[in-house]
């Protein structure tokens, strides 16, 4: 089978008995996806810290910050904070993750690839795998943007009762992962994740994160099994606020059946907290749920 899957992705597709069989993902980008990107106020990306975890963050400028100059190259006029741990890895010949979702429609599309080019104005990257995902689990808000004053970064021992709100409450997050290095087709990811409130279960320094039917790649869950490091991103809609996470990664494939529509869970153990106050400089209002969305449960019990 000619794809562009690695072993762990296959693998995982193997473990979860769901082969993809084939995937539009390409070397390249068709031009609905460049004009896609061209248009975005906001960018979400993985990218390696100062140790080399994956850190999942997000970049924010007007419109047509991210431009396309070719079907192989995306250049974004911005870049993390010095405080943010993505900062970090926004270097020449470092790997990266882009993913663009546009929640007032539910329209994403991933591009991920490596860096040709940085400076302190932003950085060019050159693709290396581009696809669609469908709009599953993807709740639509609507933002307005807004002047924003971030706060220094806060590097927490633990999770605070604001942080534990904040990812027992939420209905969206984001997920940065990475392949070993060894595979030849992979490297960083960012991906979306979604469900009903309470669908992200915190037992003391873990989080249990249930994987409902997706569109059967395992590009997460794949690069889980080869490298277990991850890093996942919450966002406060209502303040602005973002919580970086760090942890390892366990993956449980047997059907977890006291949470609806969940096929298997997988739970990281935290080993780092960062939250950045009023880092992401939208007001949103929020619309629906996705109908995928209310066909799944909580982890909340009466």
């Amino acid at each position: 089978m000619d794809t562009m899957f690695h072993v762990d992705e296959l693998l995982a597709q193997s473990l979860a008995r769901q082969p993809a069989n084939s995937a539009a993902i390409r070397p390249f980008m068709p031009e609905q996806h460049r004009e896609f990107f061209a248009a975005l106020p906001y960018l979400f990306i993985a990218a390696a810290d100062n140790r080399g975890w994956p850190v999942a963050s997000v970049l924010a400028a007007a419109p047509g910050f991210v431009q396309s100059p070719d079907s192989t190259t995306l250049s974004i006029a911005a870049r993390p904070s010095t405080d943010d741990p993505a900062a970090a890895g926004i270097a020449v010949g470092s790997q990266v993750g882009l993913l663009g979702l546009v929640l007032t429609n539910r329209r994403r599309n991933r591009a991920n690839g490596r860096l040709i080019a940085a400076d302190e104005r932003g950085f060019t990257v050159a693709v290396t795998q581009s696809f669609g995902n469908c709009p599953q689990y993807i709740q639509t808000r609507r933002p307005e943007a807004r002047d924003a004053t971030p706060a220094a970064a806060e590097r927490l021992v633990a999770l605070d009762e604001d942080a534990r709100r904040l990812i027992s409450g939420a209905d969206t997050f984001f997920v940065a992962s990475r392949s070993r290095s060894d595979a030849p087709t992979g490297g960083l990811d960012m991906s979306h994740r979604g469900g009903r409130p309470g669908f992200v279960d915190l037992r003391d320094d873990t989080l249990v994160i249930p994987d409902f039917r997706g569109n059967r790649y395992f590009n997460t869950l794949g690069n889980l099994l080869g490298d277990p490091r991850a890093g996942l991103l919450f966002i406060d809609f209502a303040s602005g606020d973002v919580l970086q996470l760090q942890g390892l990664v366990t993956i449980d494939w047997t059907t977890d059946a006291s949470l609806e529509g969940a096929q298997r869970t997988w739970r990281l153990r935290l080993e780092s907290v960062v939250r950045r106050r009023d880092a992401f400089p939208f007001a949103w209002t929020f619309g629906d749920y996705a109908p995928t969305t209310l066909a799944t449960g909580t982890w909340f019990r009466p």
